[in-house]
Order: structure tokens, then C-alpha cells, then sequence
């Protein structure tokens, strides 16, 4: 399949996933860890699209967040990355901010990227190369300046072991934006904190964690909408990164001397 016809696969898999996001009743909601929770939906979302994409594409892997094996291989050969709800706190306490998010990564870096959100009426996508879209319109990221002048979200804190040390650095970086920047906000949905960084809705995005199915559709999406995605000691992002920073490329050296002055 040409990359076309791939991004094509992946936006028909969204949607599938986004209008049972939309109209199915949730189910029963589980503990997964503490804090931590899975409804029926996320299951059932996955089995749908993991269904779907087996039948268009029978030889790609496939990593969904509700899978036992969370696992990524090293093979280079492609493979599928779907959270089927990222925002989950956020669906069962009948917040919006939620998504279904689905990345093609291909010798371990995303090369499709598609997220959906159902509630708010949007739905960004990207294919490498090609640029980044949010309702079948171009999207960039913004051209503001300084961070005095930037929204800035941050990932949630931590929950489940070590959450206590984990969220003294988060604590930290928090108290630093604040005194900084315009604004923190700080909405629940890794997958909606980087595409908003992409539409330039926000100028950055701090995330203290890195899971493949939270991030690797929204880190293309935001980068081919020209923002600048790392980590924490300024590298290239990618999968096996600890944490996830994308800021508009005129305050990404600003807030990458801010992050290392607070956390590192």
C-alpha cells in the first residue's frame, strides 16, 4: 500500500473507533492499578480496530494499550500503535477531552499519525512528509515568541508506584511554568495535548512520561505542523524517550532552559 492509501486505513480506523466512542455505552469500569482505570469501551474499541486493520493490513504488528503485552518489538517491521481511549478518566467522568489515537510506526518511528475526538468534532491526521491537518485543513504550529506570551500544558501527574518522588518533578516544573508563562493547563489526554501543540491552539506541551499509544500519532501530527518534539535532556524524541516536550520552534530553546534549570 502506497502511504496514501495507509493514512486512508488509519483515518477509516479512527473513525470506527470514534463513533463507538461516541454513541456505545461505556460498561463496566475496572481498576487496572491504582488510580488506573479501563472501561469495557477501551476494550471494545480496540478489538473493533485491531479487527479492521488485520483485515486491510494482515501483515503489520499490533500494540493497543489494553493488550497484556504492551511490549515494542525492535523489528523493523511495521506496526500499528492504538490507544483506544486516551483521556479515559476524562470519558467516565463525562469530560470531553478524550481521543482515540492510532500511529503506524515503521522501523520505530511513527510515519502515520491519526487522532480523533468525537466530542469536540475534530480529527487530525499526518503522514510524513506531507504535512499535518485537522479537519481536512492545514495546520501549523504557532509563531509565538516568548514564553510570557505562551499556553503551555503539562501531562498528568504521576499515579501508581513512586507516584510521590515522580510528582516532585512535576511539581516543580509546574510551580516553574506558572511564574513564567501566560498559562498552565493541563487536559488529561496526552493525544490532545500534542495536536493542539500542532494547530497551535497551545505553544507547548510538557509530558514527564512517554507510552507509544499516548504519543506516537500526536508527535507526528506536531511535528509536520512545524513544532519542535524532544526530551527532557533536549533530544530527538522518540519511542524509547522518558518524557515528551513539543513546543513551537520560536520559545523551544526558552522552554527546553527552563525545563533543564527545574528538573534535570
Amino acid at each position: 500500500m502506497s502511504r496514501d492509501e495507509l493514512l486512508a486505513v488509519a483515518r477509516s480506523a479512527v473513525d470506527r473507533g470514534a463513533a463507538l466512542l461516541r454513541t456505545a455505552d461505556r460498561g463496566s469500569i475496572r481498576a487496572k492499578s491504582d488510580r488506573d482505570y479501563v472501561t469495557d469501551l477501551d476494550h471494545r474499541i480496540q478489538d473493533h480496530i485491531r479487527r479492521y486493520l488485520a483485515d486491510t493490513t494482515p501483515t503489520f504488528s499490533f500494540l493497543g494499550e489494553e493488550l497484556d503485552d504492551m511490549s515494542v518489538p525492535n523489528s523493523g517491521q511495521p506496526m500499528w500503535v492504538l490507544d483506544p481511549i486516551d483521556g479515559t478518566s476524562n470519558f467516565i467522568h463525562k469530560l470531553p477531552l478524550c481521543a482515540v489515537s492510532l500511529a503506524l510506526v515503521r522501523d520505530r518511528e511513527p510515519v502515520i499519525g491519526v487522532v480523533g475526538a468525537p466530542f469536540l468534532g475534530l480529527e487530525y491526521y499526518a503522514a510524513a512528509g506531507q504535512g499535518a491537518f485537522c479537519n481536512d485543513k492545514p495546520i501549523n504550529a504557532s509563531n509565538t515568541e516568548t514564553l510570557s506570551g505562551a499556553i503551555v500544558s503539562i501531562g498528568d501527574y504521576a499515579v501508581g508506584p513512586e507516584a510521590e518522588l515522580k510528582n516532585k518533578r512535576r511539581i516543580a516544573l509546574t510551580a516553574a511554568l506558572a511564574a513564567t508563562v501566560e498559562r498552565v493547563r493541563m487536559f488529561g489526554s496526552a493525544a490532545l495535548d500534542l495536536v493542539w501543540v500542532a494547530e497551535g491552539r497551545t505553544d507547548a506541551c510538557v509530558m514527564l512520561s512517554n507510552k507509544p499509544w499516548d504519543t506516537a500519532a500526536g508527535v507526528l501530527i506536531a511535528r509536520e505542523a512545524g513544532a519542535i518534539v524532544l526530551d527532557s535532556a533536549s533530544r530527538q524524541h522518540s519511542l524509547d524517550s522518558p518524557d515528551t516536550i513539543a513546543a513551537s520552534p520560536a520559545v523551544a530553546d526558552q522552554l527546553m532552559s527552563l525545563i533543564y534549570k527545574t528538573i534535570r
